[in-house]
């Protein structure tokens, strides 16, 4: 039966984008916070909850995440003044704790948690840098899911915090002086009132901040009055004498490199054209390394000397080749590279000279992890490196390099409550509607039978040169254990190929990666490992326009359809929040021809009377502050509008909570069961297999 839906009301709101009348008739609930909203809010989270309650395995699967979540956890450590720093989690700690060891034999001692920060856990660690001596944590925190973040100063002997504190932070982390006497940071001015999650985030600006004193003395660093969107990431060279400043244009990956020697002088403009991507890793005396792309979409590191910088003195030290240049550190004076074969990692070894010296092997097909960036732990002076790896059937490790002794040794290891010996990853290549290949892996038990029965999830983002890299998690768990297929695939838009990868896949070209998951789909059920009762499509963010698109396009391929957080409105993303920083990679409707690529695929827009559209169960937040809600309101009311067959239209908004990060535990669980009690419903009804589950 047809659910009956709250009533939403419509609008004569029409918008002239260059000749094309659009009409915009919920933009009334892009105001997350009148009355009218809430009171939307609150009756549709009546239905999808009403509706969930109903089905009978939601508290079993709850119950099943929470025992298959409690397992201790830890990301590998970073080692400052001899000191190493870590983030564990006891299993079902709300947030991650941050512990410092005073060798790697001892003890743990805890340094900040920000389980008490809050009592429902809504406060999160949002980003923390430790000063090069191992004597002061500046940290940063963040609420209820929100990007803007709250500068704190920690004694790392006596754990209390400093009385000052840094507001109207966003996007930025703490570069501290070599000698500890404070740290640069970037900041806006505070917004006006109101306009805290809603208002477009401009102008930034550097600061320095002095230890022990207010943020009112802050120090201007650097601004850019006449360049609004530029953003500042600040760097202090190992040595200590520079700082670099990477100067970025929304998300575009191509940046501008300025720099000052802090014994005296201005900035220099180093690279002053937004022409490639730029990664600072270290120097000697006036000669600066870094990983580009410039003439090379899959990397290339490179030295320049500062006081002949024509390019034609560069000198490439580690070239290009068939492999995506993922990362380099420079640890125990070497070139510590993450390589991208197919997506997925090897480590390799170069002389500063750029000589080859050796693989640092890992276990298995799968991804290095080092406190959420595809990285290696360690400083140029370390003996040492540290690294998480991890897959789809292998959690968070931590590993320990020793250069002297040419070892890799397991510092920590995970007792996941989770028997992985009965599953198998392969990775498979499909082919999209261009012929282009495009990487899938597919994770699932063993003997995996062929008849198109299998409840299977695919998963995509594709977008913003961000590689989708095999990895473990435990919420995937529970959907194995159902007899599950999990599918995740390698869209263009991402880096994993390099530049060339990203670029086929932005602005104008943003349909392939609409074509490369609906192929990845179509070859799922062509092999019969599924069919499209039985498939389902999950995205978040960028992720969830994308499972937007796919469903508006081909509403006829899939048997549920389950995008969070994600960017409907292609036509007004851009005048919320960061939203504008997107451009690079979307384009926008303020542009003639790219309003047309926009409005062909938006999936607000594309959203036909009449359609019988797959089950659906939008998620969303109401305090994501990067994508807006509004985005999510607008989609499920026109969907809710459209649809013309009986299948569930749902929307699950989040109180409390934003666009991901940082999110609690508990939360996670919640929202894992509601996600897979939907999943249940949809595909189909697999009680006897939760049954079997406890």
């Amino acid at each position: 039966m047809k659910l009956s839906y709250p009533i939403t009301k419509t609008t004569d709101q029409v918008d002239d984008f260059h000749g094309t009348h659009v009409a915009d008739p919920y933009r009334w609930l892009e105001d997350v916070d009148s009355p009218e909203t809430l009171e939307w809010i609150k009756q549709q989270n009546e239905l999808t909850f009403g509706f969930l309650e109903k089905i009978p395995v939601r508290e079993h699967l709850r119950q099943r995440l929470t025992e298959l979540w409690d397992y201790p956890k830890a990301q590998a450590p970073i080692k400052h003044g001899g000191r190493y720093f870590q983030l564990r989690n006891s299993g079902l700690q709300n947030q991650d704790v941050l512990y410092v060891l005073e060798n790697l034999t001892a003890n743990p001692r805890l340094l900040l948690d920000p389980n008490t920060l809050s009592t429902d856990g809504t406060v999160a660690l949002n980003s923390w840098e430790v000063s090069p001596d191992g004597k002061w944590l500046a940290y940063a925190t963040s609420s209820s899911g929100s990007d803007w973040q709250i500068w704190h100063i920690r004694n790392v002997d006596t754990a209390i915090d400093l009385p000052e504190m840094i507001e109207w932070s966003k996007f930025s982390g703490a570069a501290w002086m070599r000698d500890a006497s404070g740290f640069f940071y970037a900041r806006y001015d505070a917004p006006q009132a109101g306009e805290e999650f809603q208002g477009a985030n401009y102008f930034q600006k550097l600061y320095f901040h002095r230890l022990g004193t207010p943020q009112s003395a802050d120090v201007l660093i650097y601004e850019r009055p006449d360049e609004k969107e530029w953003g500042f990431g600040a760097q202090v060279s190992e040595d200590g004498r520079y700082l670099v400043l990477n100067v970025s244009l929304g998300t575009d990956v191509r940046n501008r490199i300025f720099y000052r020697d802090l014994q005296g002088g201005t900035f220099s403009e180093l690279i002053t054209e937004l022409e490639a991507a730029y990664t600072f890793l270290g120097n000697d005396g006036s000669t600066f390394y870094f990983r580009t792309d410039l003439d090379a979409p899959r990397g290339r590191l490179i030295a320049i000397d500062t006081t002949n910088p024509s390019k034609s003195n560069w000198q490439t030290l580690i070239p290009e080749s068939q492999l995506m240049l993922e990362s380099i550190k420079i640890v125990n004076d070497q070139f510590v590279a993450v390589i991208n074969r197919d997506a997925h990692h090897e480590i390799w070894c170069y002389g500063l000279d750029g000589k080859r010296l050796k693989e640092i092997h890992l276990p298995a097909l799968g991804t290095v992890f080092t406190n959420f960036e595809y990285v290696v732990s360690g400083t140029r002076t370390d003996n040492e490196l540290f690294y998480g790896f991890t897959s789809f059937l292998f959690p968070l490790t931590v590993y320990r390099y020793d250069f002297s002794t040419d070892t890799n040794e397991i510092q920590f290891s995970p007792p996941v409550p989770f028997d992985s010996s009965v599953y198998e990853t392969r990775q498979v290549f499909v082919h999209s509607k261009d012929g282009t290949q495009i990487p899938l892996f597919l994770t699932h038990k063993k003997g995996l039978s062929l008849d198109g029965q299998n409840p299977t999830l695919l998963y995509g983002y594709g977008g913003f040169s961000i590689s989708l890299m095999p990895g473990f998690a435990t919420s995937r768990l529970v959907w194995l254990e159902l007899g599950g297929v999990y599918a995740q695939a390698v869209l263009r838009g991402g880096a994993e190929y390099g530049e060339e990868w990203h670029q086929a896949g932005m602005l104008g070209k943003k349909q392939n990666v609409f074509d490369d998951f609906i192929a990845c789909a179509e070859w799922l059920i062509a092999k019969k490992i599924t069919s499209t009762p039985k498939l389902a499509i999950n995205g978040g963010s960028n992720g969830g326009l994308l499972v937007g698109a796919c469903m508006t396009q081909r509403p006829d391929l899939f048997g549920a359809c389950l995008p969070a957080v994600g960017v409907m409105d292609m036509l007004r993303f851009h005048k919320f929040t960061i939203g504008w920083a997107w451009v690079s990679d979307y384009g926008s409707a303020e542009d003639p021809e790219q309003f047309k690529t926009l409005y062909s695929y938006s999936p607000l827009h594309n959203l036909r009377p009449g359609t019988k559209y797959p089950p659906t169960l939008i998620t969303t937040a109401d305090h994501d502050d990067r994508v807006v809600p509004g985005h999510s309101f607008k989609f499920a009311a026109a969907l809710q509008a459209t649809q013309s067959g009986e299948a569930p239209t749902l929307i699950r908004i989040q109180t409390k909570a934003g666009h991901g990060f940082g999110k609690p535990t508990a939360i996670l669980i919640e929202e894992l069961a509601d996600m897979y009690a939907f999943l249940s419903w949809a595909l189909g009804d697999y009680y006897p297999a939760i049954e079997a589950m406890g």
